[in-house]
């Protein structure tokens, strides 16, 4: 196991990670920074985030830990997963009752056009709880 670590920024996350991972990461922040030009990224639980009226999805390398523990690869994880369409099998929800992932362990298994319909769902389901609470919020004026 690698040593617990809090990172000061996004560039302190990224000088962390071993070349293999790196790789990856870089990836899947360059599809995401391309396909959801609003979202925020942001540092949270010590790994990029991406927002936009809420959390949409996070990209977390196995080299820093999830609940004490290291794993192998790098997860893409969707925040509200048990919330999108999923036609492919794509999202691992692995009896979790919100978050949906995907595990890469080469940058070469990165499919960027599937990954990009995945974040333009995940947009969509975004969209819609946005609406929703706005709609809560004229319904309860």
């Amino acid at each position: 196991m690698m040593q617990d670590v809090r990172f000061a920024s996004v560039e302190a996350f990224l000088a962390y990670l071993p070349a293999d991972e790196r790789a990856i990461v870089d990836r899947l922040r360059a599809v995401v920074r391309e396909t959801v030009q609003e979202a925020e990224e942001r540092l949270s639980y010590n790994v990029p985030y991406y927002r936009r009226h809420k959390d949409i999805c996070f990209i977390w390398p196995g080299s820093v830990a999830w609940a004490g523990k290291t794993k192998q690869g790098v997860i893409l994880g969707f925040t509200q997963g048990i919330r999108m369409n999923d036609p492919h099998g794509y999202l691992d929800l692995s009896g979790r009752k919100q978050v949906g992932m995907h595990v890469y362990h080469d940058v070469s298994e990165i499919d960027a056009p599937l990954v990009a319909d995945y974040l333009a769902e995940a947009v969509r389901v975004d969209e819609q709880g946005a609406a929703a609470r706005a709609q809560g919020r004229k319904g309860a004026a």
